[in-house]
């Protein structure tokens, strides 16, 4: 998976390409780490670019939200295709995330 990071305001966009599993959790873990320390607002992970979902991206995904929520930060997901629409609702993990169909929709929310 190859993620870029780009800061919209007081907002950090984190784009993710490829798989997302457990194998490149590492690489997004350092850049959320990154994303608490610009001590931004909030996160959106636009995932317009991700074909596949693992359990333990899923778990990761539950365990930012928390950590979001601890911080005082909001975690927006932006951009999910059908394949991983369909692994959220049938894992009941959907209704956890605040999701946009357009990474711009997610950006504006936080004004």
């Amino acid at each position: 998976m190859k993620i870029e990071s780009q800061k919209y305001s007081d907002v950090m966009v984190l784009r993710l390409q490829g798989d997302f599993t457990g194998e490149t959790l590492k690489l997004l873990a350092d850049e959320t780490s990154n994303a608490f320390a610009a001590k931004v607002s909030g996160i959106v992970l636009d995932m317009n670019k991700v074909v596949f979902m693992d359990s333990q991206a899923l778990e990761y995904m539950v365990d930012l939200t928390e950590q979001c929520r601890e911080n005082t930060r909001q975690l927006k997901v932006a951009g999910l295709d059908e394949t991983c629409t369909k692994i959220l609702e049938l894992t009941g993990l959907l209704p956890q995330f605040d999701t946009y169909t357009e990474l711009s929709e997610a950006v504006k929310s936080f004004a």
